[in-house]
């Protein structure tokens, strides 16, 4: 089976990275793993340095090289074209993450963003919480292990 090709935006990265003990933590490992996907264009990898670099983190550059290095070399990048087709959103950041989902053909966007959340119904790619993601990974390779 091929792993699930995810979008994970910048919150749910930061917390997979920067806090070993978080309940996001799992997903490091995943990706570590190539038990999951990640997908990354341009945009998005651009708003994971610029966050990488608040203040309030209090990272040296050669911390936040660590960092992504531990996930751009596990990530697929996918070249979002121009005028690709995303559902407006509250938050004009939020929309290279819509946009990566359907140019890079996602299995799912992982949020707790409720901007994005909110658009769940209506989008081509399943928006999902890191908790639902796990739950649904869960179920999949259950049903994939021998028996």
């Amino acid at each position: 089976m091929n792993p699930p090709r995810l979008v994970l935006d910048t919150n749910v990265v930061l917390s997979a990275l920067l806090f070993s003990s978080s309940a996001l933590a799992w997903l490091r490992r995943a990706w570590q793993a190539k038990t999951i996907r990640p997908l990354a264009s341009r945009e998005t990898t651009m708003e994971l340095i610029r966050v990488l670099a608040y203040p309030k983190f209090r990272l040296t550059a050669r911390e936040r090289e660590d960092l992504l290095a531990d996930i751009l070399p596990f990530c697929e990048t996918v070249a979002v074209p121009a005028g690709i087709e995303a559902p407006e959103c509250r938050d004009p950041l939020d929309r290279p993450f819509l946009e990566l989902a359907v140019a890079g053909k996602a299995d799912w966007l992982v949020t707790g963003d409720n901007d994005l959340l909110v658009l769940s119904p209506d989008f081509s790619v399943p928006i999902v919480t890191p908790a639902a993601l796990r739950e649904l990974l869960d179920a999949i390779l259950t049903l994939d292990s021998p028996s």
